[in-house]
């Protein structure tokens, strides 16, 4: 067995087994416990590139029963601070109702909140992800970019003068 083949097949098994993950973790997310749902959403951010993933993750974060849900999914999706994590962000805070709203923000306050570099990071994928989005997504990733300006963040690069 080549290198090559030995690859692919390690390619093919890893993509199986991330499905198989994922549909595990979208069984747990339907749970009664909320416990298991925020443990389920947080093993899914894992997955947020992944199609099949997106809308559960966007259910767990506009969790009906529970806003306990709701942050930790966001915080687990903005800890990716990566543009598939704040894509779902952007299209819960565009379906969300105003106490959900405020979690969201509390999710960003506390993911964002510490390093500028982060918060900057965020801003710009938020730029990019607003350039390559249709009209609705445009506004929700505005929302979220709205939200990541307002921060003051406690650290700041050192500046040499």
């Amino acid at each position: 067995m080549g290198l090559r083949s030995w690859s692919r097949e390690n390619a093919s098994m890893g993509n199986e087994a991330r499905r198989a993950a994922v549909a595990a973790l979208i069984r747990l997310a339907g749970s009664v416990d909320h416990r298991d749902r925020a443990d389920a959403g947080r093993g899914l951010a894992s997955f947020a590139e992944m199609s099949e993933a997106k809308a559960p993750l966007l259910g767990l974060v506009l969790d009906a029963d529970d806003t306990f849900v709701t942050h930790a999914i966001a915080e687990a999706l903005l800890r990716r601070q990566d543009s598939a994590g704040l894509a779902v962000i952007a299209s819960a805070l565009a379906a969300a109702d105003p106490n959900h709203a405020e979690w969201i923000h509390t999710a960003v306050l506390d993911v964002f909140g510490v390093f500028s570099r982060d918060r900057d990071a965020a801003v710009r994928e938020c730029e990019a992800l607003a350039q390559d989005s249709d009209e609705q997504t445009r506004c929700s990733v505005d929302h979220l970019t709205a939200m990541l300006v307002g921060i003051t963040p406690i650290l700041h690069p050192v500046q040499n003068d």
